[in-house]
């Protein structure tokens, strides 16, 4: 053990505790951080008889590579040129001609859990990420809060002498832990990156992203008009990765770019929506027949693959009228544009390091997607991408007047399910479907010109997001350490793709993988897949069955690339076979319990808050950017809300208070001295309760109290503002948001940090009088099961009936 010939007795402290607490480690392995050198020069009375020695600081290995990791975000196997799809990705191309193609990469079906698994090189129940940040329950690999026995290979680069740096989507901290509160651990200077530029949540908006530098929330130019985030992310990783070449050139670096793109809002510019216009009028199952084919044609698939049929739900495209036709075309053209923009920007990214001539000693590795495509849109695709998190559905009337609004920003917009489908061609299913390679296929290609000689080589040996982590060790020439930041660590669960570099038909050395998420399930095992039959589509979310309830299939995907003959009734035993060792390791990995719920698992009383119990917030001007994970609810209950202001000689406008914003949300605000409660319910119904009169010079208290009707989930109510104790209007509201305001928009004091609540303003409204406080008081509403379970059929029948 090279710890023990630094320090004996460290070495054997070290020893003993992993020996306690069941770790092994071989002697390769080491402690990270390691031991301060000893001091080796000589110390006498004075510096003319001493000899100075300074500490040897951590160097990387010699030769290391640069490593620039690339992990897009809702992107199915079929949706890219480089795997055959529609979707023009040239700098995507340009990788996998200068590298290797992987066509049988897999993920784990959704966003947060890929994330950790892709950090860690552990499965994502054992880093305890087994569901999105939103949705952690009280059970080990489900908690949300990665454990620190699955340390980041990010922070052994960095013991091991990279610079490190995350740009883009995070969505690994924990809901409770999103705030200016902390803890800033699980953020990603905790996990080993040096500089993060990007956001927390699950999506934002390209045009006004709640952006964070570091922990420290940051606002993009709002009077900027051709501001856009992925653009304004591969500045920021451009410039980094510029200046330490120019002060470190010998100091390798790891930079980790994340768009969130395409996950929704899907938004790109108006020209690059432009150049796809009538590229997509031959419909999705034209498109997914165009595409099989072309993967034939490259190699990407086997040719006898077969094309599966459209998921149950998915109207073909010839039943659609002309008017939906057109609509769903042009979103799909405005998912395309959003592809191809972000990839452009990667290529910029690329092009730099080339212009610093790194770039044959950088391992690229580009991760086309965290899951399959994503099919939340549901049948009619949405202009707000939170109708469908609330349940509500909006008028295709309206979908249609406002189509030329797709993919700019005044939508959060999405493409219907049929869309989806086809970009998982040629599999079954989409994201969330963890049973199926809808959800768990994607396009991976690693380019290392170094040290990679089979240019355009395609490799078809199973593989899974945690074998990312191994590979880069292995690349690099670092070992994973046995103990990280003094907690002994898990061993990795991924192997290593470096064989596959001088190998292209070298068997798989990853053998066996499960698949779980919403207890929809799957067991790989040297060839055969045996999977549970989804018992609901993921763009619903409604009452489903037992889990011993499930049917099973089994398929041989060493001769049925896509899983299209299903085997369950030809090869029974084969099947239980398979049962019985997805139990085994689903026990092995922290999977275990079960869950199959969506709803009951968004409620913030399944998990530690910084609000529960608390019925009364006070706030004073500039708090801002307070997430919803940690700002009071004011949703299916009586609330009241009391600004106390001063308003100066010539008056006063602006925001008092705000939650969310044009896509959901609620806010008070002085507009043109008069002031006004606004309540938005995904756009689709607004509320206006606004006072007759200015506000006078001088101290004013301002109130609305608004009056739950009860009786379940998004019920209606009535809301009255009053100014100074004397009522001024109220206004009866017919319904109210049920389940989420927002995924990134926040509350703010005194402005307002994201997009505006009503049109009537622009942001950020900074109030021009003076606030002293902001007091909200809760009331005590509590919902029941038998709300609970009316709400999640009313969603499931929004699902289907659109």
């Amino acid at each position: 053990m090279k710890l023990c010939a630094r320090s004996a007795f460290t070495g054997y402290f070290v020893a003993v505790l992993c020996a306690f607490v069941g770790v092994s480690f071989s002697s390769a392995q080491e402690v990270l951080p390691r031991p301060e050198p000893p001091f080796k020069g000589h110390i006498g009375r004075t510096v003319q008889e001493s000899t100075k020695d300074f500490p040897q600081e951590v160097k990387a290995p010699k030769g290391a590579p640069n490593i620039l990791l690339i992990l897009t975000d809702d992107v199915g196997f079929g949706a890219s040129s480089t795997f055959g799809g529609p979707i023009p990705t040239p700098t995507f191309d340009r990788l996998a001609k200068n590298g290797l193609r992987y066509t049988q990469f897999h993920t784990t079906a959704l966003c947060s859990p890929t994330r950790a698994a892709l950090l860690t090189g552990r499965n994502h129940h054992s880093a305890n990420a087994g569901i999105i940040m939103e949705g952690g329950t009280g059970f080990p690999g489900y908690n949300t809060l990665m454990s620190k026995s699955v340390g980041s290979f990010a922070e052994v680069l960095r013991q091991n002498g990279y610079n490190t740096a995350w740009y883009g989507k995070n969505h690994n901290v924990p809901d409770w832990h999103t705030s200016q509160a902390g803890p800033y651990d699980l953020w990603p200077t905790g996990l080993g990156f040096e500089y993060f530029y990007g956001f927390i949540g699950g999506d934002t908006s390209q045009w006004a992203p709640a952006i964070y530098e570091n922990i420290k929330p940051i606002e993009p130019p709002h009077d900027q008009k051709d501001y856009f985030f992925d653009h304004d992310m591969a500045d920021h990783a451009i410039a980094r990765i510029q200046m330490l070449h120019a002060v470190a050139p010998d100091k390798p670096w790891l930079a980790y770019f994340a768009p969130g793109t395409a996950h929704a809002p899907h938004h790109a510019p108006k020209d690059v929506i432009a150049s796809f216009k009538g590229q997509f009028d031959q419909g999705w199952d034209k498109v997914r027949e165009e595409t099989i084919a072309r993967q034939k044609a490259m190699g990407i698939i086997p040719s006898d693959t077969k094309l599966t049929e459209r998921s149950e739900g998915i109207p073909a495209w010839d039943s659609l009228d002309a008017d939906h036709k057109k609509v769903f075309a042009h979103m799909m053209e405005v998912y395309a544009a959003a592809l191809s923009n972000c990839d452009r920007e990667i290529g910029r990214v690329l092009d730099a390091i080339q212009d610093l001539g790194e770039l044959d000693n950088t391992l690229v590795i580009y991760i086309q997607g965290d899951n399959g495509a994503s099919a939340e849109g549901g049948q009619q695709g949405l202009l707000n991408e939170m109708a469908f998190f609330n349940a509500t559905r909006e008028d295709f009337t309206e979908v249609m007047r406002r189509m030329d609004e797709l993919g700019g920003p005044t939508t959060f917009n999405h493409y219907p399910i049929g869309w989806a489908h086809a970009m998982d061609t040629p599999f079954q299913w989409t994201k969330q479907i963890a049973s199926h390679f809808g959800g768990t296929r994607n396009g991976m290609v690693i380019s290392w010109p170094a040290r990679i000689k089979d240019k355009g080589g395609i490799r078809p040996q199973f593989h899974h997001v945690i074998d990312i982590a191994p590979t880069i060790l292995e690349a690099v020439g670092v070992q994973p350490p046995s103990v990280l930041n003094g907690v002994p660590q898990k061993p990795i669960e991924g192997v290593s793709m470096v064989y596959t570099f001088d190998s292209p038909t070298a068997p798989s050395t990853h053998r066996t993988q499960y698949f779980e998420m919403f207890a929809n399930r799957a067991i790989y095992n040297d060839g055969w897949v045996a999977a549970t039959t989804p018992p609901l589509p993921p763009w619903a979310s409604g009452k489903t069955i037992d889990i011993d309830d499930y049917k099973w299939e089994l398929y041989d995907v060493s001769k049925d690339f896509s899983e299209a003959n299903n085997l369950a009734a030809q090869q029974p035993k084969k099947l239980r076979d398979l049962q019985e060792l997805f139990w085994i390791e689903a026990a092995k990995y922290n999977v275990l319990p079960l869950d199959n719920s969506k709803l009951e698992r968004m409620n913030v009383d399944n998990r530690p808050s910084l609000t529960r119990g608390r019925t009364e917030f006070t706030f004073f001007p500039g708090m801002t950017r307070i997430p919803e994970g940690t700002a009071p609810s004011i949703l299916n209950k009586s609330f009241r809300v009391t600004a106390d202001v001063t308003i100066p000689a010539n008056g006063a406008d602006g925001i008092l208070i705000t939650q969310g914003g044009r896509f959901n949300g609620w806010g008070l605000y002085l507009l043109d001295g008069i002031p006004v409660f606004h309540y938005n319910l995904v756009g689709v119904q607004r509320y206006n309760v606004a006072g007759p009169d200015k506000l006078s010079a001088g101290k004013h208290t301002v109130v609305v109290d608004f009056k739950y009707d009860g009786g379940g989930l998004g019920k209606g109510g009535l809301a009255t503002l009053s100014v100074d104790g004397k009522k001024a209007t109220e206004v009866k509201f017919a319904r109210t948001i049920p389940f989420r305001i927002s995924a990134d928009e926040t509350l703010d004091i005194g402005e307002d940090t994201g997009t505006p609540v009503s049109e009537d303003y622009h942001v950020p409204f900074k109030f021009t009088g003076t606030i002293a406080k902001v007091v909200i008081l809760l009331g005590d509403e509590k919902i029941t099961a038998t709300d609970q379970q009316a709400m999640e059929q009313a969603e499931s029948d929004f699902a289907v009936s659109d």
